[in-house]
Protein backbone atom coordinates (compact mmCIF):
# COMPACT_ATOMS: atom_id res chain seq x y z
CA UNK A 1 0.00 0.00 0.00
CA UNK A 2 1.31 3.45 -0.87
CA UNK A 3 2.10 5.84 1.96
CA UNK A 4 -0.68 8.22 0.97
CA UNK A 5 -3.22 5.38 0.76
CA UNK A 6 -2.26 4.27 4.26
CA UNK A 7 -2.40 7.85 5.53
CA UNK A 8 -5.82 8.51 3.98
CA UNK A 9 -7.18 5.31 5.50
CA UNK A 10 -5.86 6.24 8.96
CA UNK A 11 -7.10 9.83 8.70
CA UNK A 12 -10.60 8.67 7.84
CA UNK A 13 -10.50 6.13 10.66
CA UNK A 14 -9.67 8.95 13.07
CA UNK A 15 -12.47 11.14 11.70
CA UNK A 16 -15.02 8.31 11.98
CA UNK A 17 -13.89 7.55 15.53
CA UNK A 18 -14.23 11.21 16.53
CA UNK A 19 -17.75 11.41 15.13
CA UNK A 20 -18.93 8.51 17.27
CA UNK A 21 -19.35 11.11 20.02
CA UNK A 22 -18.76 14.29 17.98
CA UNK A 23 -17.48 15.90 21.17
CA UNK A 24 -14.36 18.07 21.35
CA UNK A 25 -13.84 16.83 24.91
CA UNK A 26 -13.71 13.18 23.86
CA UNK A 27 -10.44 11.48 24.70
CA UNK A 28 -8.34 10.00 21.94
CA UNK A 29 -8.21 6.21 21.88
CA UNK A 30 -5.38 5.64 19.43
CA UNK A 31 -5.73 2.10 18.02
CA UNK A 32 -2.07 2.09 16.98
CA UNK A 33 0.59 1.48 19.59
CA UNK A 34 3.78 3.51 19.70
CA UNK A 35 5.59 0.48 18.30
CA UNK A 36 3.63 1.13 15.08
CA UNK A 37 5.21 4.56 15.11
CA UNK A 38 4.13 6.16 11.84
CA UNK A 39 0.56 4.84 12.09
CA UNK A 40 0.39 6.07 15.69
CA UNK A 41 1.63 9.52 14.66
CA UNK A 42 -0.71 9.79 11.67
CA UNK A 43 -3.77 8.89 13.75
CA UNK A 44 -2.81 11.30 16.54
CA UNK A 45 -2.08 14.06 14.01
CA UNK A 46 -5.49 13.78 12.41
CA UNK A 47 -7.28 13.55 15.76
CA UNK A 48 -5.72 16.88 16.76
CA UNK A 49 -6.81 18.36 13.41
CA UNK A 50 -10.34 16.98 13.80
CA UNK A 51 -10.83 18.40 17.29
CA UNK A 52 -9.46 21.75 16.16
CA UNK A 53 -11.79 21.75 13.13
CA UNK A 54 -14.75 21.58 15.49
CA UNK A 55 -13.29 24.12 17.91
CA UNK A 56 -13.09 26.55 14.98
CA UNK A 57 -16.82 25.97 14.39
CA UNK A 58 -17.68 26.51 18.05
CA UNK A 59 -15.75 29.76 18.42
CA UNK A 60 -17.62 31.28 15.46
CA UNK A 61 -20.95 31.08 17.25
CA UNK A 62 -22.06 34.76 17.35
CA UNK A 63 -23.75 34.15 20.69
CA UNK A 64 -20.79 32.45 22.38
CA UNK A 65 -20.02 33.67 25.89
CA UNK A 66 -16.91 35.91 25.70
CA UNK A 67 -15.18 34.06 28.52
CA UNK A 68 -15.84 30.75 26.78
CA UNK A 69 -14.52 32.23 23.53
CA UNK A 70 -11.24 33.14 25.21
CA UNK A 71 -10.98 29.62 26.65
CA UNK A 72 -11.59 28.09 23.21
CA UNK A 73 -9.08 30.46 21.59
CA UNK A 74 -6.40 29.39 24.04
CA UNK A 75 -7.32 25.78 23.40
CA UNK A 76 -6.87 26.39 19.65
CA UNK A 77 -3.47 28.00 20.29
CA UNK A 78 -2.42 24.92 22.29
CA UNK A 79 -3.77 22.67 19.55
CA UNK A 80 -1.77 24.56 16.91
CA UNK A 81 1.40 23.92 18.90
CA UNK A 82 0.55 20.22 19.23
CA UNK A 83 -0.16 20.05 15.49
CA UNK A 84 3.23 21.57 14.73
CA UNK A 85 4.92 19.15 17.12
CA UNK A 86 3.26 16.19 15.39
CA UNK A 87 4.46 17.41 11.98
CA UNK A 88 8.00 17.57 13.32
CA UNK A 89 7.72 14.06 14.77
CA UNK A 90 6.53 12.74 11.39
CA UNK A 91 9.41 14.50 9.63
CA UNK A 92 11.81 12.95 12.13
CA UNK A 93 10.44 9.55 11.12
CA UNK A 94 11.15 10.32 7.46
CA UNK A 95 14.64 11.59 8.29
CA UNK A 96 15.44 8.39 10.12
CA UNK A 97 13.90 6.18 7.43
CA UNK A 98 16.02 7.75 4.67
CA UNK A 99 19.11 8.58 6.73
CA UNK A 100 21.31 6.20 4.73
CA UNK A 101 20.24 7.38 1.28
CA UNK A 102 23.13 8.66 -0.82
CA UNK A 103 22.17 12.16 -1.92
CA UNK A 104 22.92 12.81 -5.58
CA UNK A 105 25.23 15.73 -6.43
CA UNK A 106 22.44 17.55 -8.27
CA UNK A 107 19.78 16.82 -5.64
CA UNK A 108 17.33 19.60 -4.93
CA UNK A 109 15.44 20.65 -1.84
CA UNK A 110 11.65 20.80 -1.83
CA UNK A 111 9.60 23.84 -0.81
CA UNK A 112 8.09 21.82 2.04
CA UNK A 113 9.00 18.68 3.93
CA UNK A 114 6.99 15.46 3.51
CA UNK A 115 5.23 15.95 6.85
CA UNK A 116 4.02 19.45 6.01
CA UNK A 117 2.53 18.05 2.80
CA UNK A 118 0.92 15.32 4.90
CA UNK A 119 -0.42 18.03 7.22
CA UNK A 120 -2.30 19.48 4.24
CA UNK A 121 -3.41 15.94 3.35
CA UNK A 122 -4.88 15.50 6.83
CA UNK A 123 -6.80 18.78 6.61
CA UNK A 124 -8.00 17.75 3.15
CA UNK A 125 -9.48 14.55 4.59
CA UNK A 126 -11.56 16.70 6.95
CA UNK A 127 -12.70 18.95 4.11
CA UNK A 128 -13.78 15.92 2.07
CA UNK A 129 -15.62 14.36 5.01
CA UNK A 130 -17.57 17.48 5.91
CA UNK A 131 -18.26 18.58 2.31
CA UNK A 132 -19.59 15.10 1.62
CA UNK A 133 -21.91 15.54 4.60
CA UNK A 134 -23.14 18.83 3.16
CA UNK A 135 -23.62 17.34 -0.30
CA UNK A 136 -25.82 14.61 1.19
CA UNK A 137 -27.99 16.70 3.50
CA UNK A 138 -31.70 15.99 3.27
CA UNK A 139 -32.70 19.31 4.83
CA UNK A 140 -30.86 21.60 2.39
CA UNK A 141 -31.96 23.23 -0.85
CA UNK A 142 -31.12 21.66 -4.23
CA UNK A 143 -28.89 24.68 -4.91
CA UNK A 144 -26.92 24.07 -1.70
CA UNK A 145 -26.55 20.37 -2.53
CA UNK A 146 -25.35 21.14 -6.07
CA UNK A 147 -22.84 23.75 -4.89
CA UNK A 148 -21.43 21.41 -2.26
CA UNK A 149 -21.20 18.52 -4.70
CA UNK A 150 -19.23 20.74 -7.09
CA UNK A 151 -16.87 21.71 -4.25
CA UNK A 152 -16.55 18.06 -3.24
CA UNK A 153 -15.56 17.14 -6.78
CA UNK A 154 -12.76 19.73 -6.63
CA UNK A 155 -11.59 18.40 -3.26
CA UNK A 156 -11.48 14.85 -4.63
CA UNK A 157 -9.42 16.07 -7.57
CA UNK A 158 -7.12 17.81 -5.10
CA UNK A 159 -6.84 14.50 -3.21
CA UNK A 160 -5.57 12.79 -6.34
CA UNK A 161 -3.11 15.58 -7.13
CA UNK A 162 -1.77 15.89 -3.60
CA UNK A 163 -1.44 12.11 -3.28
CA UNK A 164 0.61 12.03 -6.46
CA UNK A 165 2.81 14.93 -5.35
CA UNK A 166 3.52 13.37 -1.95
CA UNK A 167 4.33 9.97 -3.45
CA UNK A 168 6.69 11.58 -5.98
CA UNK A 169 8.42 13.56 -3.22
CA UNK A 170 8.93 10.41 -1.14
CA UNK A 171 10.25 8.55 -4.19
CA UNK A 172 12.67 11.40 -4.94
CA UNK A 173 13.95 11.44 -1.36
CA UNK A 174 14.36 7.64 -1.37
CA UNK A 175 16.36 7.88 -4.61
CA UNK A 176 18.50 10.81 -3.46
CA UNK A 177 17.08 13.15 -6.09
CA UNK A 178 15.76 15.44 -3.34
CA UNK A 179 16.93 15.92 0.22
CA UNK A 180 15.20 16.91 3.42
CA UNK A 181 15.96 19.73 5.79
CA UNK A 182 13.67 20.23 8.75
CA UNK A 183 13.39 23.63 10.38
CA UNK A 184 11.72 23.86 13.75
CA UNK A 185 8.76 26.23 13.55
CA UNK A 186 10.00 28.31 16.49
CA UNK A 187 6.55 29.67 17.26
CA UNK A 188 6.93 32.77 19.42
CA UNK A 189 3.44 33.42 20.77
CA UNK A 190 3.49 30.40 23.12
CA UNK A 191 6.94 31.15 24.53
CA UNK A 192 7.10 33.08 27.83
CA UNK A 193 10.43 34.61 26.80
CA UNK A 194 9.60 35.47 23.18
CA UNK A 195 6.05 36.81 23.51
CA UNK A 196 6.46 40.35 24.89
CA UNK A 197 3.02 40.26 26.53
CA UNK A 198 3.81 37.06 28.42
CA UNK A 199 7.34 38.20 29.22
CA UNK A 200 5.97 41.43 30.69
CA UNK A 201 3.82 39.50 33.14
CA UNK A 202 6.63 37.44 34.61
Amino acid sequence: MKFTEKSWEIFNQSIRDYHITNDVNAQINNPYSESDLIEHLLYKKNWIDTVQWHLEDIIRDPEIDPIEAVRIKRWIDKSNQERTDMVEYIDSWFLQKYADVEIQPDAKINTESPAWAIDRFSILSLKVYHMNEEANRTDASPEHIAQCQAKLNVLLEQHNDLSTAIEELIEDIAAGRKYMKVYKQMKMYNDDELNPVLRGRK
